[in-house]
């Protein structure tokens, strides 16, 4: 370890920031942030530097630096354009056993700034020891992305209820389970959607449940995108990093599973035609018994669970239960398959408008509204209709749709086994034929598919 990594107080502190430009002003944002008295020398001075120096009430001398710049500072920053001047600061700073960062000057430093992941009182600092400073802002973009904007928020609540809850729980495991639990619970949700108020009510009854009692769970429907695992939402990410007990579909990625929680329970619910796993009510009432024990339960879709994929049905269930429950969305087939297919589903040359049809109807046929579905200014979007595709081309043939309207398959879509399948409603049930394809795929009709072999972008990697 380079560096020995620590927090340093600095709210109304003096700090010697040495430097007018674009450099001293992005350092003077920081440290103006962690509350800093700034003293900023240079003889030409950035305005939004100087502004921020008059709206923070710090000192602001026009002139080249002088040792005597460093007296009462706790802190001293270069970030000239001068050699000569960054190491003179360098050497009195270290003369007078100051702390000191040179910018882009890691051996004058004796401390580096990190890059940093705010959510007061929650800090994350990154650092690469000055050796590569580009990949730590990586490192803090990747980081910027996983972690809530109102885990901010959420650390203060628990700050709140740290001394009653070391008065509650004797034992340090008690107190971490607790936290453990709250951090992921309900509460914590509550924070997320922006209801601090009851997040604290909910704490507020956790502590004042008797111990053995049973803790309430709560169901999250989650749709777990079209296979691409960097389709996930980030709301979706969370909850089945948390999740005790998984329900899965047949439709989910094995690498969108690989990020589910690695000690959650995992429980295979899947469906093909006319064969399913579970039979759907009984998922519906598992869901219910599952909350019902406590559990946090993650019910994993494929797609967007609202689209064809029976997520009201399920959280009905729930709703007459009294249970808790969230519903995150995700990208539904249509949009994500026909995008990495190279396929807008609409275009102001070719389609005004897109449906979304199911060809496994309830009845188990394709028994849709063809006269309604042929119109020609409208992508139609079809998904399950592999089995009936045949009765899907005749019948849009038959309610006045051309013969020679293009037809894309996009089978096992936005994951390396992609495979784009393009001809015409004549002709495309007779190259499926000659093909071997397997579900999931997804039909697209219409004028757009001919735009597919101009805008085809993604190319799965065969050696995955």
């Amino acid at each position: 370890m380079q560096y020995f990594p620590f927090f340093m107080h600095l709210r109304g502190e003096r700090v010697l920031l040495v430097g007018g430009g674009d450099i001293a002003t992005r350092k003077a944002r920081l440290l103006s942030k962690a509350g800093a008295h700034l003293v900023v020398v240079a003889p030409e001075i950035d305005p939004e530097l100087e502004s921020l120096i008059s709206a923070t009430h710090g000192e602001l001398r026009r002139r080249e630096y002088q040792t005597d710049d460093l007296n009462g500072a706790v802190l001293a920053v270069a970030a000239t354009d001068t050699a000569a001047v960054n190491e003179q600061i360098s050497h009195d700073a270290r003369a007078r056993q100051l702390p000191v960062n040179v910018v882009d000057s890691p051996e004058l430093c004796t401390v580096i700034t990190p890059a940093i992941v705010d959510r007061s009182p929650l800090v994350i600092a990154i650092s690469s020891g000055g050796e590569a400073p580009v990949l730590a802002r990586m490192v803090r973009a990747k980081l910027e992305t996983l972690i809530p904007a109102s885990y901010g928020r959420l650390a203060a609540l628990a700050s709140k209820f740290r001394e009653r809850v070391k008065q509650t729980f004797s034992s340090g495991d008690e107190r971490r389970r607790f936290w453990e639990d709250t951090l992921q619970g309900p509460a914590a949700e509550l924070v997320f959607s922006g209801q601090d108020a009851q997040a604290e009510q909910v704490l507020q009854q956790r502590l004042n449940v008797k111990a053995g009692e049973t803790r309430q769970g709560e169901v999250y429907l989650v749709g777990g995108g079209p296979g691409d695992p960097e389709l996930l939402t980030l709301k979706a990410l969370r909850l089945m990093q948390q999740a005790e007990v998984v329900l899965y579909d047949r439709l989910v990625s094995p690498e969108v599973m690989e990020l589910v929680r690695r000690d959650a329970d995992r429980i295979y619910v899947g469906k093909r035609r006319s064969e399913h796993a579970v039979e759907q009510k009984a998922i519906n009432q598992m869901l219910v018994d599952l909350a019902c024990e406590g559990k946090r339960v993650l019910r994993l879709k494929g797609g967007d669970p609202f689209i064809f994929g029976r997520g009201g049905e399920e959280i009905e269930l729930l709703a007459e239960n009294n249970i808790p429950f969230q519903v995150v969305p995700g990208i539904t087939a249509a949009s994500g398959c026909a995008a990495y297919a190279g396929i807008p589903l609409t275009h102001r040359d070719y389609a005004q408008s897109v449906r979304f049809v199911t060809g496994h109807l309830k009845t188990d046929n394709a028994n849709l509204s063809w006269p309604e579905l042929a119109r020609v200014d409208q992508t139609l979007v079809i998904y399950m209709g592999l089995i009936e595709l045949e009765a899907i081309c005749r019948g849009l043939i038959q309610g006045g749709r051309a013969s020679t309207t293009p037809v894309a398959l996009v089978e096992k879509g936005t994951t390396q086994e992609q495979r784009v399948i393009v001809s015409d409603l004549a002709s495309i049930g007779e190259r499926v034929a000659t093909e071997s394809v397997s579900a999931p795929t997804l039909l697209i009709i219409g004028e757009v598919v001919k735009l597919h072999r101009q805008l085809s972008w993604f190319t799965p990697d065969a050696s995955q």
